[in-house]
């Protein structure tokens, strides 16, 4: 296949998989993989994450923005209950290592804020903290996503991951409960290591368990 031929293949795939770009319809099927969705007749299969299941809860009807993944031997549909969601599904997607699989599992583990803030504050940790995310992994979706994060979402890269102004907020609160701040960054580090989303009171009480 010439040079032109395979990027007018490329062109055609990428087209098509905005040929549906939102189903609204009746709530047929809810699992927590998937819903299907009956659109004038027609029932959809499509493929959700956790995030978006929390987000159907029991309406009868629904509306869901898709992606259409299409390869040679299958056309698989997913849906998100927001537009967000699905951008970060896409730019995830084009990472190399990152299927539509391990994308999915991404938005079921953390919400597409905690990935979108994770990333551009290169956050390591909390996108090797998904399953199947080795180190390596990670390091390259923040190498590949953080400027187009920052782009796209204009987003100010020093003051961009949350965790860190938790982070200073909770050693500030351990320093007025008569904490050494060395000691309490080691305590908070470790806190953070194992869940950078939590919140200030929460950083507090397990680090407490650690002093």
């Amino acid at each position: 296949m010439s040079k032109n031929a395979k990027k007018e293949n490329k062109q055609n795939k990428q087209n098509k998989t905005k040929m549906i770009t939102h189903l609204k319809g009746k709530l047929v099927e809810k699992n927590p993989t998937y819903v299907v969705i009956e659109c004038s007749g027609v029932g959809y299969f499509v493929n959700i994450s956790l995030h978006t299941l929390s987000k159907i809860g029991d309406n009868e009807n629904i509306q869901l923005f898709t992606h259409l993944q299409i390869k040679e031997d299958a056309h698989t549909l997913f849906g998100f209950s927001e537009k967000s969601e699905r951008e970060i599904f896409r730019l995830l997607l084009s990472v190399s290592g990152i299927g539509s699989s391990i994308a999915r599992t991404m938005l079921s583990s953390l919400s597409p804020a905690q990935i979108r803030n994770a990333i551009a504050a290169g956050d390591v940790p909390t996108i090797q903290s998904i399953k199947g995310i080795g180190a390596k992994t990670a390091q390259r979706v923040i190498l590949d996503l953080k400027d187009k994060i920052l782009k796209i979402y204009d987003i100010d890269e020093v003051s961009s991951s949350p965790s860190n102004t938790n982070k200073d907020e909770a050693l500030s609160a351990l320093e007025v409960l008569g904490f050494v701040r060395r000691q309490s960054e080691k305590a908070v580090d470790k806190v953070l290591s194992q869940d950078s989303t939590l919140s200030v009171e929460d950083i507090i009480k397990l680090a407490l368990k650690n002093l």
